[in-house]
C-alpha cells in the first residue's frame, strides 16, 4: 500500500474512532464524578467531565497498530515504534492515576524521569553534541520538559490538543522534506497520523466552549508522544557538518514545539521572580494574560495557535534557505516574539503583583541605565538586520564577496548610529509612552545615523566599493524597525482597550480636541472602567465619520435615540468651554426622558 495511503487512512480511522469514543469516555467521566470542578487556581467556570484522554490513547493505539498490521511488513512499522507505544502507555497510566487518584506533582515528575530514562536506555537520543554523555542527559530533559509544557498548556478550552495538532503537523512535514531521510521517517510518519487523527478528533469536543477535558491522562501522553518522536529521527549526518547544519538540528525541533516551550519558560520564570510554585495552578499563562489584555478566549488560543503555526514554517525555511536569510528571519520573528511577551509580563496578574510599569521582567529594567542598555542593546541587533536585509535586497539575496565591506562598515554604521539617536533624544523616550509627536525625533535620528555613516566611510574609504542604494535602503528599513519597536506597546494598549468592552459603555460629547483628550485618558486609566462607544457632536459636518478609531453617531438631536441604541450609561462632555453649561443641559433632558445616564465633565487641572 501505498505510504501516503496508509498514513490517510491511518488518520482518518484515528479521527472517527477518537470522535466517537470522547462522548462515551465523558458520559463515563461523569457517572463515576471524574469532574474538574471550579478553582480559583484553573480557569474553567463550570464543572467538566475529565478522561479525555483515554479517548485520545486507544484511538491513537487502535489506528497504528490496525494499520500496521494491515501493511505488509508489520514489524518494520511496529518495531521502530514500540519504545514510543510503551513509553506512551506508561505515561498515560501515570496521567490516568492522576487524574483520578491526583497524586502529588513531585511523585509524577519521579514518574517520568523513570520512563523517559528507559525510552533512552533503547539508544534514542538527540544528537546535539559530540558528548554522548551530554546526549543522554539533554534526552531525558527533553522528555521531560515537554511531557509538562504540553501538561501546562493544557489551561484553556482547545489549546494544548491544538497546539499538539500543529506541531505534530509541522513535524510530518519536515520528515518528508528533511534531508537524509531515511527508513525510519515512514513508521514515526503512521505513528503520526493515528497521533493527529485522535487528537483532532478530541479537539471537537474540547474546542471553546468544551464539554470535556483529556486530563492529566491526556496531556502528558501526547507531550511524551511528540517529544519522543522529535528524537526518533533525527538527521544524524548533519552532525560534524557545518555550523548551520549543527544548529539547525537544534532549532528545528525547538521551533515545532515553540509555543510549549516559550509558555512553560515564560511561566516558570514569571512565577520565579513572585516567588510562587511552578507546581500550583495559577491563571498566569500566556492565553490567561492575553484574555486581561482583551482577548476573547477563542482570540487568545488562536493567537497562540497562529504563533506555532508561523513557528512551524519557520522549521520547514531554515534547510532550504540560504544561513543569512534564515538567520534574519528567524531573529525578526524573535523580536516580536520579545515584543509581545514582554507586553504580556506587564499583564497584573497575582493579587500581590508590583506596580505596573513598563514591564515587570526583569525588575532591574525598570532604573533609568538598564532600561538606556537595553534599549541600545536591541538597536544594535535592529541595526544590523536591517543593514544585512539592505544588502540582500540590493544584491538580491546573493551578498557574496560584499560581505567583507558589510563587516567592515558595520562597526561604523554602528557607532553613528547610535550616536545620532543619544543626540536627537531617542534614549529620553519611554516606549509605552510614544506618541504620534516623536515620530519627528525617529525620522531625524535615523537620518542623521545613516548620513553620518556615509560621510565617515567617504572621509576613510572614499565610498569605494560600497553602494549608494544598500544604504537608501538602510534607510528605510531601520526607520521601519525603530517606528516598530518604539510603537510596539502602544498598538497593543490601544488594540487590547478596544477589544475590552466590559467597561461601562461610554458617549462622548464633543469631537473636538476636548473630546480627543477624553479618549486618551478613558483609553489609559483602566480604573475609570469606561469603554468608549463613540462621539455625539453639534457640526453636523463630523456625522459619520471616525474620530480616533471611534464614529461620531450624530447630533444633539439624535441623543435620545443613540443612548437607547447602544445602551449608553456615562456621557462625558468634553467641551472646554462653557462645559457646566453643557452637563446641566444633558443631565435635564436625560431626566426628562427618564434615562438610566450619569453626565461627567472633563476638567484639566494643573495646580501646586
Amino acid at each position: 500500500m501505498h505510504s501516503f495511503l496508509a498514513n490517510f487512512i491511518t488518520f482518518l480511522f484515528s479521527f472517527i474512532f477518537s470522535a466517537i469514543t470522547t462522548p462515551q469516555v465523558r458520559k463515563l467521566a461523569l457517572k463515576h464524578n471524574y469532574i474538574a470542578f471550579p478553582r480559583d487556581d484553573r480557569w474553567h467556570k463550570k464543572p467538566t467531565g475529565l478522561l479525555g484522554g483515554v479517548g485520545i490513547y486507544f484511538s491513537m493505539m487502535a489506528g497504528w497498530l490496525i494499520m500496521s498490521f494491515i501493511l505488509t511488513d508489520a514489524d518494520a512499522f511496529i518495531l521502530p515504534m514500540l519504545p514510543v507505544a510503551l513509553g506512551g502507555t506508561a505515561i498515560f497510566f501515570l496521567g490516568l492515576m492522576d487524574d483520578i487518584f491526583e497524586i502529588n506533582p513531585q511523585y509524577k515528575l519521579i514518574g517520568q524521569v523513570i520512563v523517559a530514562s528507559f525510552f533512552v536506555l533503547f539508544g534514542f537520543q538527540l544528537g546535539w553534541f559530540t558528548s554522548q554523555t551530554a546526549n543522554l542527559v539533554v534526552s531525558i530533559f527533553w522528555i521531560v520538559g515537554i511531557t509538562n509544557a504540553f501538561n501546562l498548556l493544557d489551561n484553556m478550552d482547545g489549546l494544548s490538543a491544538g497546539i499538539a495538532c500543529i506541531s505534530g503537523f509541522f513535524l510530518f512535514l519536515w520528515l518528508q522534506v528533511m534531508p537524509g531521510s531515511h527508513l525510519m521517517v515512514k513508521p514515526v510518519h503512521l505513528f503520526l497520523s493515528a497521533y493527529l487523527g485522535s487528537i483532532l478528533g478530541f479537539l471537537i469536543y474540547n474546542f471553546s466552549p468544551a464539554s470535556v477535558f483529556m486530563g492529566d491522562a491526556g496531556s502528558l501522553l501526547i507531550g511524551f508522544i511528540i517529544a519522543c518522536l522529535c528524537i526518533v529521527e533525527v538527521p544524524s549526518h548533519v552532525q560534524g557538518s557545518t555550523l548551520f547544519n549543527q544548529l539547525s538540528v537544534i532549532v528545528v525541533p525547538c521551533f515545532i514545539l515553540f509555543i510549549p516551550i516559550l509558555d512553560t519558560a515564560f511561566v516558570s520564570l514569571m512565577r520565579r521572580l513572585f516567588s510562587r510554585s511552578i507546581f500550583q495552578g495559577g491563571q498566569d499563562h500566556s492565553s490567561h494574560r492575553m484574555v486581561a489584555i482583551g482577548f476573547s478566549e477563542k482570540k487568545a488560543v488562536l493567537t497562540l495557535y497562529l504563533f506555532a503555526a508561523i513557528s512551524g514554517v519557520l522549521a520547514l525555511c531554515i534547510y532550504p534557505l540560504d544561513f543569512g536569510i534564515s538567520a534574519v528571519i528567524i531573529v525578526l520573528y524573535l523580536l516580536l516574539v520579545l515584543f509581545f511577551w514582554i507586553y504580556l509580563a506587564n499583564v497584573k496578574v497575582y493579587s500581590d503583583n508590583l506596580t505596573s510599569e513598563w514591564v515587570q521582567i526583569p525588575v532591574f529594567i525598570k532604573a533609568a541605565y538598564w532600561r538606556t542598555l537595553f534599549a541600545i542593546l536591541l538597536d544594535l541587533i535592529l541595526i544590523t538586520i536591517a543593514y544585512y536585509s539592505a544588502y540582500l535586497l540590493r544584491f538580491e539575496w546573493e551578498v557574496g564577496p560584499d560581505f567583507a565591506f558589510f563587516l567592515k562598515s558595520l562597526p561604523i554604521l554602528f557607532a553613528c548610529q547610535i550616536f545620532s539617536f543619544y543626540i536627537f533624544g531617542v534614549y529620553r523616550r519611554l516606549w509605552r509612552g510614544s506618541r504620534l509627536g516623536d515620530l519627528d525625533v525617529y525620522v531625524k535620528g535615523v537620518t542623521a545615523g545613516t548620513v553620518l555613516a556615509i560621510l565617515v566611510l567617504l572621509f576613510l574609504y572614499r565610498f569605494q566599493s560600497f553602494s549608494r542604494a544598500v544604504f537608501v535602503i538602510y534607510w528605510g528599513v531601520m526607520l521601519i524597525f525603530v517606528l516598530f519597536s518604539r510603537f510596539f506597546f502602544k498598538i497593543l494598549d490601544e488594540w487590547g482597550y478596544r477589544e475590552n468592552r466590559n467597561g461601562t459603555p461610554t458617549l462622548i460629547y464633543g469631537a473636538g480636541i476636548g473630546g480627543l483628550m477624553v479618549v486618551q485618558e478613558i483609553e489609559t486609566n483602566q480604573s475609570l472602567g469606561l469603554s468608549i462607544v463613540g462621539f455625539i457632536d453639534d457640526n453636523p459636518l463630523k456625522a459619520g465619520k471616525q474620530i480616533h478609531g471611534y464614529p461620531v453617531l450624530g447630533g444633539h438631536e439624535q441623543l435620545s435615540e443613540i443612548v437607547k441604541k447602544h445602551q449608553i450609561k456615562e456621557i462625558v462632555v468634553s467641551f472646554r468651554h462653557n462645559g457646566s453649561e453643557k452637563k446641566k443641559e444633558i443631565a435635564k433632558w436625560a431626566g426628562n426622558y427618564g434615562l438610566d445616564v450619569s453626565v461627567s465633565l472633563m476638567r484639566l487641572v494643573i495646580g501646586k
